[in-house]
């Protein structure tokens, strides 16, 4: 018996940290299709952005966010995760608490792996408010939300939804009937109301809307680099709502998975071939753009609950993410909401579709539950967002100079640029 829990232990252990490493890798995802979305005169900076925010992410996270959202700090059993403790006394200490809990009550693995794989669901929710805030916003304003967002902001949200906390005290989400499997509104629609508040506060591009009520289109410069972005996400995502499963070791978790694993895949690929047939019918043109959306809204809308869904069933519901995101982009630009990326509605209004999805599914669900829950995350971290957005406008500003924006962000807050040898001015 003790031999089993060993194993079981090791295997889901392995199995959260190798995850975990799909998810950091949809870092790099984020990181290519913001590049490839924004013109080449903003692309240094956006790369910037995305490994510093990662880099905050781990560090703030480490250093309250993790505490904040599970009030547990990096404690197992009682014993420092500092490689103090033996590893006889590590190994007793688990088959205790695994023997008391039952070999199938429950998940087993290192509290480690449990907070390797959590920070970079944090460097996720930070992720997409970048490509939203693109192009017109101080790099170090943009780095100073993020400080709050990643060790407060997200932390506190998510100890009322996975860490299982009262919202201040008046009323438990898990009671109500709220789920929410692997994070479409936990992660991705908090990370698009942090953005939305940005966008509300930094204000649009320029040239971007005319006086006339005119959208003018700013195409971005590298459309390989963004599709490249689009797959590696596509990839990093099985191990976002893979690892979600949070175990390996016995039949039925191993069945899950797949089942995960398959229906990820499928709700990916219905969103982004009815964002493509939805854009011809609007547009007339294949949009690539629409189309890498549409399966990014795909993977979004299936987040909330991947594992109850059949294969076509997970395909209609990210085809339905596919067409709502087209019309949410359209949306926000006729409300001159400036996304260059598209992350609000992918990650907003997607997000939501997925938690208004779950109770078809998944019997434990209420769509009241879902409702309030989403309520709750949306106006937590909106107002939160918007308050500190405010705060850092104030005193130090979020918005470069209009010439700054002309010659583009990269030389006036990196001093580099990414294709200098395009450059015939200088």
């Amino acid at each position: 018996m003790d031999q089993t829990l060993e194993l079981q232990y090791a295997l889901d252990t392995f199995y959260f940290l190798v995850c975990g490493a799909l998810v950091m890798w949809m870092a790099a995802g984020f990181a290519m299709l913001e590049a490839g979305l924004v013109r080449s005169k903003n692309t240094a900076e956006i790369l910037t952005k995305n490994v510093a925010l990662f880099a905050i992410s781990c560090i703030m996270y480490l250093v309250c966010g993790y505490a904040v959202m599970y009030g547990g700090g990096f404690m197992l059993a009682g014993i420092e995760l500092d490689g103090a403790a033996s590893a006889e006394v590590l190994t007793e200490t688990v088959l205790a608490e695994s023997r008391e809990a039952g070999f199938a009550g429950g998940s087993v693995y290192s509290n480690a792996s449990d907070f390797f794989f959590q920070v970079v669901f944090v460097a996720t929710a930070m992720s997409i408010v970048s490509g939203a805030v693109a192009e017109r916003m101080k790099l170090w304003a943009f780095l100073g939300f993020a400080v709050v967002m990643t060790g407060l902001i997200y932390p506190l949200e998510g100890s009322w939804t996975w860490g299982g906390s009262s919202v201040f005290g008046l009323y438990t989400l898990g009671d109500l009937g709220f789920s929410d499997f692997a994070g479409s509104g936990i992660v991705h629609m908090a990370g698009a109301a942090a953005a939305l508040a940005g966008v509300l506060v930094l204000g649009a591009r320029k040239g971007k809307y005319g006086k006339d009520g005119q959208v003018n289109a700013i195409p971005g410069a590298n459309l390989p680099l963004a599709t490249l972005g689009t797959f590696i996400l596509w990839m990093g995502w099985f191990g976002f709502n893979g690892g979600s499963v949070l175990k390996l070791g016995d039949i039925a978790s191993a069945n899950s998975v797949a089942m995960v694993f398959l229906n990820t895949n499928a709700a990916a690929a219905g969103g982004a071939m009815a964002a493509l047939i939805t854009a011809r019918f609007l547009f007339g043109k294949a949009d690539l753009t629409m189309l890498l959306n549409g399966a990014l809204a795909g993977l979004v809308a299936i987040t909330a609950e991947p594992s109850t869904p059949t294969a076509l069933q997970a395909t209609l519901f990210g085809g339905l993410g596919g067409v709502l995101v087209v019309f949410s982009i359209i949306g926000l630009d006729k409300l001159k909401i400036d996304d260059p990326v598209g992350a609000i509605s992918v990650h907003g209004t997607c997000g939501l579709l997925g938690l208004l999805l779950v109770p078809l599914t998944n019997d434990g669900a209420l769509l009241s539950g879902q409702l309030i829950g989403a309520a709750t995350i949306f106006a937590w971290v909106f107002a939160m967002s918007l308050v500190v957005w405010l705060i850092l406008k104030v005193t130090v500003g979020i918005r470069v100079s209009e010439e700054e924006e002309y010659q583009g962000v990269d030389i006036g807050e990196c001093g580099v640029e990414a294709y200098p040898e395009f450059v015939t001015n200088r």
